[in-house]
């Protein structure tokens, strides 16, 4: 494991070990655990990113889609238990 230093500002420091206390974590794992949540935050971001690119790049080159609420009551649908049958993609139109 390796150090690294960072710089705080006076008043982020004075309060990190009174939520580290309600966190019931040390100041270290406190500091630790916000960068790793961090992290893993921005790399989920990225990846939606990165899907989200792939689906319009699908939807420009085949031109089909299915309407936002076809999918949020086959979703709501399928959240509920039910197996509901999936909805139709359509062309898009210009």
């Amino acid at each position: 494991m390796s150090t690294t230093t960072i710089r705080l500002d006076d008043a982020l420091k004075e309060r990190i070990p009174a939520a580290a206390d309600l966190a019931g974590r040390t100041a270290h794992a406190f500091i630790v655990d916000a960068i790793a949540r961090t992290v893993e935050q921005v790399e989920a971001q990225e990846e939606l990113h990165r899907i989200a690119e792939k689906r319009w790049a699908k939807l420009l080159a085949t031109g089909s889609f299915v309407p936002w609420d076809d999918a949020k009551k086959y979703l709501a649908a399928r959240g509920r238990g039910e197996e509901p049958v999936k909805p139709p993609a359509r062309k898009l139109e210009h």
